[in-house]
């Protein structure tokens, strides 16, 4: 078993991301963005743009545009991408460096195990 880990290549380093947006568009779309998360955070992919396109933010062309937005907000440390685990499912939300992660998503989604 130990052979097969060593077998394995290791994953190749991804080359940074750059948006193709200007500077100032950018720096909009983040700040709409982060302001989002930061209010109504830990949030989905989904649940993130849904907000976005409630505040009618005009630099974003989509969702796989606000995908590698997110990304590359990671990336700067401007968000940081947390995994909420129960049971067999798996759900990944953003949020801010600042939030302190809590269970009040889980008892929101109908997910609670507790008696």
């Amino acid at each position: 078993m130990f052979v097969r880990y060593l077998s394995t290549k290791p994953k190749p380093k991804m080359k940074p991301i750059e948006l193709k947006t200007p500077p100032e568009q950018t720096q909009t779309i983040t700040r709409v963005i982060f302001d989002i998360v930061k209010e109504h955070g830990p949030l989905t992919v989904a649940e993130t743009w849904e907000r976005v396109q409630q505040a009618g933010v005009s630099g974003l062309t989509g969702k796989s545009h606000m995908k590698i937005v997110l990304r590359w907000m990671r990336e700067r440390q401007k968000l940081r991408l947390i995994c909420n685990h129960v049971g067999p499912h798996k759900q990944f939300l953003y949020t801010t460096w600042f939030t302190k992660p809590s269970n009040s998503k889980q008892a929101k989604s109908g997910n609670d195990l507790s008696p």
